[in-house]
C-alpha cells in the first residue's frame, strides 16, 4: 500500500523560498509529482520527474523558480520553491503515476495519478 505525506509547507513574504518533502511508504517505481489547488480553482500541476529522477517538467507558471528532485534511497519527492509570489498561494499536493511507465514532456494530468497526499498549505503574502 502506498502512502504519501507531506511536509514543508507554511507562511512566508514574496520573493522568499519554501522547500516541500514528499515521503512516500510502499514501493514508488513510477514518476511522482507536485500539485497545487487554490480555494475556487482546479487542481493545477506544478512539477512532476521520472522514476530515476533523469526527466522533469514543470508548469509555465513555475519554471525558473521551482526545482523538483527525488532521493530513491530516501523515497522522498522535493520541490524546491524560490522567489514565490502571492499566486503562488495555495494547498499543495504530491502524487505518484498510476503505473510505471515513461515521463512525458510535460506534467501529467491529476487521472494520471493514483495516488496522492494530504496536502501541505503554502501561503505567500506581498
Amino acid at each position: 500500500q502506498v502512502q504519501l505525506v507531506e511536509s514543508g509547507g507554511g507562511s512566508v513574504q514574496a520573493g522568499g523560498s519554501l522547500r516541500l518533502s514528499c515521503a512516500a511508504s510502499g514501493v514508488i517505481a513510477n514518476y511522482m509529482g507536485w500539485f497545487r489547488q487554490a480555494p475556487g480553482k482546479e487542481r493545477e500541476g506544478v512539477a512532476a520527474i521520472s522514476t530515476g529522477g533523469g526527466s522533469t517538467a514543470y508548469a509555465d507558471s513555475v519554471k525558473g523558480r521551482f526545482t523538483i528532485s527525488r532521493d530513491n534511497a530516501k523515497n522522498t519527492v522535493y520541490l524546491q520553491m524560490n522567489s514565490l509570489k502571492p499566486e503562488d498561494t495555495a494547498m499543495y499536493y504530491c502524487a505518484a503515476g498510476r503505473l510505471p511507465i515513461r515521463l512525458p514532456g510535460w506534467v501529467p494530468g491529476p487521472s494520471a495519478f493514483g495516488y496522492w497526499g494530504q496536502g501541505t498549505q503554502v501561503t505567500v503574502s506581498s
